[in-house]
């Protein structure tokens, strides 16, 4: 259901035939850089973190790792990642697939990390995991309805 709410997303949006789906799993960024073929670091994948009663979204390249540091510094909390059935209660979207897309839930907060940046375009999940779509950073910050562009992430410069 999540993939075909995601799917619905995109086609509301004329984005449909950037939506990608695999017979293969993209449940990590590992599988999905391979089902998609490309690098590892262009695999957007989103991290969600607990943040009071909803969670916070961080949607990151494949390759950047979360800074504690900077991570409390920028959102004043510690970084502590949902349990998977948290996520999925909130994002309606299970981990593997969990992405910024068809989120009706208003609790639920969306920021994108400066690693993705570097790339023309991305590939975030679509709700399921064996699945992709191919954006650029612009439409990734719209479509997923960013908050803002933070710095939280380390070994990807």
């Amino acid at each position: 259901m999540s993939f075909e709410s995601v799917k619905q997303f995109f086609q509301q949006r004329g984005k449909e035939d950037a939506v990608m789906e695999f017979e293969v799993s993209s449940a990590t960024v590992e599988l999905a850089a391979k089902a998609v073929g490309v690098i590892p670091a262009r695999i957007a994948k989103t991290l969600s973190f607990e943040q009071g009663e909803g969670c916070l979204l961080i949607v990151a390249a494949g390759d950047a790792r979360i800074d504690n540091r900077k991570f409390k510094d920028t959102f004043g909390m510690k970084a502590k990642m949902l349990a998977p059935e948290r996520a999925l209660e909130l994002t309606g979207h299970a981990v593997g697939g969990v992405c910024p897309f068809a989120i009706e839930n208003p609790s639920v907060k969306t920021v994108l990390d400066l690693s993705l940046k570097r790339f023309d375009t991305i590939f975030p999940a679509c709700g399921s995991s064996n699945s992709a779509v191919q954006l650029t950073c612009e439409e990734l910050y719209q479509f997923s309805n960013a908050a803002q562009w933070v710095d939280v992430c380390k070994d990807w410069a």
